[in-house]
Formats: structure tokens, sequence, C-alpha cells
């Protein structure tokens, strides 16, 4: 009996111990978000990040910086891209690959927004949305000096590199339309592109007025022609179709405009 009064005075001592550690002290675990919302009045205490996918090898506009002593993506587009989350309270992440992947990242969530100077064709804007556009553009004519190759008509017959997925590739289609036998070579970066054109594998090259520029300049056997055309080549920021940042992104794209942000950045970049 007594061994039996022992154990069930032991067991009301455990009982209680129990109990005093479920009170309403501190042990209880604070409330979660629930899906990924935020609790009312409870402060995130860190910024927002959106993903910006790009191609960087489109130097001014982007490219790979290995000045520092480390792999770093900078640019035109990635300037104003850290420019408006700045103004927007985003944290801007960078992430790189090919162009003609860029607006499939969009479509499956991969990417927050693009800038890759990129123009917003009608085709594409079945697909995403786009900002007004940010910066105007003209294509060109890249060749070998002693080449005469510098106008569109010159193109008869001739192998012309271009980048997959890119404005230029839909201006060499157009130009075959007209150029007889003209011949389309589409490759992934602009770097190749050039490379094709200096080893003689293809006769000239369609590239934007600006990355052109550069190209020709670390290339003196290069030359470069704009083609005249009344079509606007601008570049936009594209969008996930039905996306809530654009109207944001406009709204800093246009106060960049007037104070004069963009034209410091396009005279930093393109010396213009």
């Amino acid at each position: 009996m007594k061994k039996q009064m022992f154990s069930i005075a032991l067991t009301s001592l455990l009982a209680a111990a129990v109990m005093a550690g479920c009170g309403t002290g501190t042990s209880q675990p604070p409330a979660q978000p629930q899906n990924g919302q935020e609790l009312a009045g409870q402060p995130s205490g860190e910024k927002k990040t959106l993903t910006m996918a790009t191609s960087a090898d489109y130097k001014p506009y982007e490219f790979h910086d290995l000045t520092s002593g480390k792999d770093e993506i900078v640019g035109f587009d990635v300037d104003i891209a850290k420019y408006i989350g700045e103004q927007l309270g985003y944290e801007v992440q960078v992430n790189d690959m090919n162009f003609d992947g860029l607006v499939p990242a969009l479509q499956t969530n991969r990417a927050d927004f693009v800038m890759a100077g990129m123009t917003p064709t009608p085709e594409r804007q079945k697909n995403v949305d786009f900002s007004e556009i940010y910066y105007d553009a003209k294509n060109t004519i890249v060749s070998k000096k002693e080449s005469n190759v510098t106008k569109p008509d010159q193109l008869a017959g001739k192998k012309v590199a271009v980048q997959l997925g890119s404005i230029q590739e839909s201006a060499a289609k157009e130009l075959a339309k007209t150029a007889t036998g003209l011949q389309i070579t589409s490759l992934n970066k602009t770097g190749e592109i050039i490379e094709e054109v200096k080893t003689g594998r293809v006769d000239a090259a369609i590239l934007e007025d600006t990355v052109a520029k550069g190209f020709v300049e670390s290339n003196p056997g290069l030359q470069y022609t704009t083609i005249e055309t009344e079509e606007v080549n601008g570049s936009a920021i594209a969008f996930p179709k039905g996306s809530k940042h654009v109207d944001e992104f406009n709204q800093v794209i246009k106060k960049m405009q007037e104070n004069g942000e963009m034209d410091k950045l396009i005279k930093k970049w393109f010396g213009q």
C-alpha cells in the first residue's frame, strides 16, 4: 500500500511539472505568417528581392566585369535596375542566361523582370508586358574594313550572323525577303558573332549600334554602318503578363528622364 501511495504522489508531482511548463510563459512559439504573407503590423526587417534576368554579353547594356578580381555583371541596364530597385525599396538580384531563354523565364516565374536591351516587338508583346521605352537605338551592319558589305542590299548572297531571339534576327529575316540568297546564322552570344565575322566564317553581322561601337573600337579591323529605318528599335523592360510592377517601374523611368538620372547613365555607358 505504501508503495502504491508513493507512486501516486510521484505521478502527481510529474504532472504538475508538465502543466507548469505548458503555461502562458514565453515558451509558446510565435505565430507564423501563412502562405508567405506577413502578419499585420509585423515588419519584415528586410528589403524585398526582385530577380532580373538578362543575357550578360551585350556590352555596354550588361556584361561580366572581372576588373575588381571577381565576376560581376555590370552595365547600363544593371544601373537602371538598381536605381529603380532603390527607389521602390527592392533588392535586385541579376541572373545571367541565354537571350532566347529570357521570355520563357518570365513565363515560368523564374524572373520578375528582364532587362537586356530588349525591344518590345508585337510578337513579344503577345507573351509578356513591357515598360515604356527607356532608350532608343538603331541596327548596324558589322563587317571587315576590306569588305564591300556596308548596305542592306549588299547582303544578298552573304552569310550574316545575328543573336538568337533578338530584334536583329527579325531584321535579318525581313532583309532576306529582298536580299536574295542572304543566309542567317543565329548564335547565342554577341562575342561569338564578332568572332564569326573576324574569322570570315560569316560576311557580316547585324548588331545594335551601341554594342557594335564597342566591338569595333576593340577590333580595328572591323567597321559598322547604321541601317537607316523609320522603325523604333528602343529598349524596354519586360515583365510577366499582368505584373503589378509595370506601373511602378514606369513611374521611376519617367522620374529618371525628368531629373537627369537617365542622361547621366547614358553618358556614363555610351559617352553621349
